[in-house]
């Protein structure tokens, strides 16, 4: 999921105060009472601050208060917001946790490891790589296909915006460079594919711009006189400001960032690079595992599923065992598109073929709608093969799933149901619009976002989708367990390659010795991992630990469990760490046995 998990990573916010139980620990009303108002004043505070800070993140909530801004990313203002959130859990420490109610306390457990978190990230200076080719300032003109443009305000707040690009990139390449001067840079062999990103923002004519997007479709509310103006003076400021920004930034980075970038690809090679890695797979799994476990558990399951795909090669009864089924898998055309139009057509039909379906494993679905639009072709050469979007707090936008029509000749048909499955419905534009609509909530529990529940969910999604007949042959069954062999594999690699020494050459040969991904897709993911280091590690971390929950439901309730009460309260509370879900499903499960 590209930006989405950048941006959604970000949020750490809040509102009104949740329902609750009484509260959990014995004391006064009115301790109680003063704990939960500056729990949530302290909430509020930290939302306008994010929201400051953040006034991409602002708009794309649909928060229309900074929209004429770019986010500050000189050192001062990093620097301050380091102190902010210092300050933040000091005032979070004066709160009696033990007098707020259930709900509440949750939220204090979420805000307090975010912010933790966040200081956690500022100390390897996580700050000085502010893009790589999965995203950054050189796809910021996608904006301009994601936000909101009806009113007359929102075209000059982007006008504006247009305007400021230039510091907004000044400061961007100033980070780039300190990160030069101490050594903290993206591998070469994932930064050699940011110049072509960077190369397709420096337009001859500013109304084939990216940035330009908005202009092209005005509504009819704004009449043509003033929309003939807004488009001029759109025209002057990408000539301006934008394209010129965009030549110091591709000056720049061939001239010095290129040849600075280090050669090694291991996170721990950079500055306390073992420890930086270390907290990296804490942060996107949520868990304490080290990287020695999550590689073993990798190479574990790895082997559990291959055993499953095997039984799948020999019910076709396919002669020629594994590694030429997954070369006729890759190389036969009846698997593949010619067509980007028929690719985009055949995901549009699996939508709509999954979502009656989901009545029979929900009891509450969202009423947020969702569709399907096509990744940018800026972005299609190096990203994923779908991702999804979510929708904007005031509703204004709905939940869609991002599809790569780039080289359709190289995405499987076999694949189009699994991967609906997960960054559709019921994967993550379901997760996303419900936990959007937990209005009782903190927003930084509704729009907040960790790995390990996010992408765990997408993937036991995608489990849902067999167990509710989507995969309608072998070879689509095969396809959903390549892809969950495929995050088995994501443990192995990861791990091999920022703990254990791998070359990327050994990364790319395991993942094409174990998945049936073709080369397109499995050299993409291979430069992912390198450039995105611990967070392709949360996907199974994050399944295995809702299958086993559900496991234990199973077992403590028998004939009473219920998989649509199940699958409910794994959504109930928002985006969650394992750690936190494993306590409030426990609960849950003692819960219904008690009644």
């Amino acid at each position: 999921m590209r930006q989405f998990a950048a941006a959604a990573a970000a949020m750490f916010l809040c509102v009104s105060p949740g329902s609750g139980a009484a509260p959990a620990a014995p004391g006064p009303a009115p301790a109680a009472a003063a704990a939960t108002a500056a729990l949530h004043r302290l909430f509020h505070a930290e939302w306008d601050r994010a929201m400051r800070e953040d006034p991409l993140q602002a708009s794309d909530l649909g928060d229309r208060r900074f929209n004429d801004r770019w986010p500050d990313r000189s050192m001062a203002a990093i620097e301050a917001s380091h102190r902010a959130d210092l300050a933040a859990l000091t005032a979070l420490k004066r709160i009696d946790r033990r007098v707020l109610d259930r709900e509440d306390r949750i939220s204090y457990d979420l805000f307090e490891w975010q912010h933790e978190d966040a200081v956690d990230s500022y100390r390897f200076r996580e700050y000085l790589m502010p893009l790589n080719q999965l995203g950054g300032i050189q796809t910021a003109g996608d904006y301009a296909e994601t936000l909101r443009f009806t009113t007359l305000e929102d075209y000059r707040d982007w006008i504006a915006r247009l305007r400021g690009f230039g510091a907004y990139m000044d400061q961007t390449i100033a980070l780039l460079r300190e990160g030069v001067r101490r050594g903290v840079t993206l591998p070469r062999v994932v930064a050699e594919r940011i110049p072509a990103q960077i190369r397709m923002n420096l337009v001859t004519s500013a109304s084939d711009s990216p940035f330009y997007a908005p202009f092209r479709r005005m509504p009819a509310s704004i009449d043509a006189a003033t929309a003939a103006s807004l488009r001029a003076e759109a025209q002057r400021a990408i000539a301006a400001d934008v394209v010129p920004a965009f030549g110091r930034l591709n000056a720049f980075f061939s001239s010095t960032y290129l040849p600075g970038c280090r050669t090694s690809l291991a996170a721990s090679s950079l500055p306390a690079g073992q420890a930086y890695y270390a907290y990296l797979v804490r942060h996107y799994t949520t868990t304490k595992l080290t990287p020695a476990q999550v590689h073993a558990i990798g190479l574990a399951q790895v082997a559990k599923i291959h055993r499953k795909m095997l039984a799948i090669i020999a019910e076709l009864k396919f002669q020629g065992g594994f590694a030429n089924f997954l070369k006729y898998l890759r190389t036969d055309p009846r698997f593949y598109y010619s067509r980007p139009e028929d690719l985009l057509e055949a995901y549009e039909a699996e939508a709509k073929i999954i979502d009656p379906l989901l009545v029979g494993q929900f009891h509450r679905l969202p009423r947020i709608p969702w569709g399907i639009k096509v990744i940018p072709a800026d972005q299609a050469p190096n990203t994923y093969p779908a991702y999804s979007y979510p929708p904007a707090a005031d509703g204004s936008r709905a939940a869609y799933m991002f599809v790569n029509l780039y080289k359709p000749e190289t995405r499987p048909k076999y694949e189009i149901p699994v991967l609906t499955c997960h960054e559709g419905r019921p994967g993550h534009a379901l997760q996303l619009s419900l936990a959007t609509e937990l209005t009782g909530l903190p927003r930084f529990r509704r729009f907040g976002y960790y790995n390990a529940y996010g992408e765990g969910w997408a993937l036991y999604a995608e489990v849902l989708c067999g167990e509710m007949g989507v995969y309608r042959t072998p070879y689509e069954r095969f396809g959903a367990l390549s892809y969950q062999s495929w995050r088995a594999v994501r443990l192995v690699v990861d791990t091999g390659i920022h703990a254990e020494g791998w070359s990327r050459a050994r990364a790319v040969a395991y993942m094409k010795a174990n998945t049936a991904l073709t080369d397109q897709n499995i050299d993409t993911e291979v430069d992912r991992y390198i450039a995105w280091p611990g967070q392709s590690l949360s996907y199974m971390i994050g399944e295995l630990t809702i299958r086993k929950l559900r496991a234990e439901a199973k077992r403590a309730l028998g004939s009473r469990y219920d998989q649509k009460a199940f699958n409910d309260e794994i959504l109930a509370d928002g985006t969650l760490p394992m750690s936190v879900l494993e306590r409030a499903v426990r609960a849950w499960i003692a819960r219904t046995a008690n009644r």
